[in-house]
């Protein structure tokens, strides 16, 4: 395992609920915030996927930001997905997020034009790194199935070279062990810091000198994660992680971000957070039935929100 991490151990992607009019509730937001890092979460990556940051205007963003901040939520524990396909966009609400007291953010890469070179990316991350200066620290998203742009062992190392100090780590949502171990060997001896986007790698990535994870599941099962990240070297750790990989597993076996609600919906008891921005829709009921059924089975015991 990575000491001293920035955002070490557990880290939710955190879903964004959002009113009858689809306009994003920032009372509940917090509300489930504060539970989140009262169970199990070190850290908070909110504006992400599973928050549903790519349906949400640069404005919308900024508020979420400012609303969290000004409802109590420390700007310190935040890791916000500021990366956008235009470098105005992504330096302003990276700015934003550095002026607000976060200490990193997490870049997608531009991820419109596909196909770029490294030299393309190496110039885009450049350009936004120049122009946001300050001390926030950058770390990249690797999430090829859904930007299809990945980022490979010698791009990271070419940024770090040409931004020293600057690139602290990476989320790996690629899924694959193997490639979260490429960086880990790379580079966590450097104290860069690689977070597993997948529950089910968490202690197998710690093994290796991880930092920990950053994870839409997380949400539901975070304690369970922090179970994980607190024995990553012993029984009690693999027990943990068993039962974690099947919580991941129920998951993903419906559509991710609105069985992501469902499952909020029914710890809190408030069905507001089934409303969800198109393209996604809410479950149907038979993927719901089956969403809690596959959750429950996982031996989870999930801690009621207040």
């Amino acid at each position: 395992m990575l000491k001293d991490a920035l955002y070490g151990g557990i880290n939710a992607a955190v879903v964004t609920p959002m009113n009858a009019d689809l306009s994003i509730d920032l009372d509940r937001m917090a509300a489930h915030s504060r539970w989140l890092l009262a169970n199990g979460c070190n850290g908070l990556a909110v504006l992400g996927t599973t928050g549903e940051a790519n349906s949400l205007g640069v404005d919308e963003r900024m508020t979420v930001l400012e609303g969290l901040v000004a409802r109590g939520i420390p700007a310190a524990k935040m890791l916000p997905g500021t990366g956008t396909t235009a470098i105005t966009d992504t330096v302003l609400l990276t700015r934003r997020a550095a002026a607000l007291g976060c200490r990193g953010a997490l870049l997608l890469p531009p991820f419109y034009y596909k196909n770029p070179s490294d030299d393309g990316l190496l110039a885009y991350f450049n350009e936004v790194i120049q122009r946001v200066g300050g001390d926030i620290a950058i770390y990249l998203y690797n999430f090829p199935q859904q930007s299809a742009i990945p980022f490979s062992v010698e791009f990271i190392g070419r940024l770090l070279k040409a931004n020293p100090g600057k690139v602290k780590g990476i989320k790996d949502s690629s899924g694959n062990y193997e490639n979260g171990l490429s960086y880990v060997e790379a580079f966590a001896r450097d104290g860069f810091e690689v977070y597993a986007g997948d529950d089910s790698l968490l202690k197998p990535l710690l093994e290796r000198g991880s930092a920990g994870s950053i994870t839409a599941a997380s949400n539901v099962n975070c304690a369970l994660g922090a179970q994980v990240y607190a024995n990553w070297d012993n029984a009690d750790g693999a027990a943990a992680q068993d039962v974690l990989s099947a919580t991941r597993k129920a998951v993903i076996s419906v559509p991710l971000i609105p069985g992501l609600k469902a499952l909020v919906a029914r710890n809190t008891g408030d069905s507001r957070w089934l409303n969800i921005r198109p393209p996604h829709l809410k479950l149907t009921d038979a993927q719901t039935t089956a969403l809690f059924g596959a959750f429950d089975a996982s031996g989870i015991a999930l801690a009621k929100a207040a």
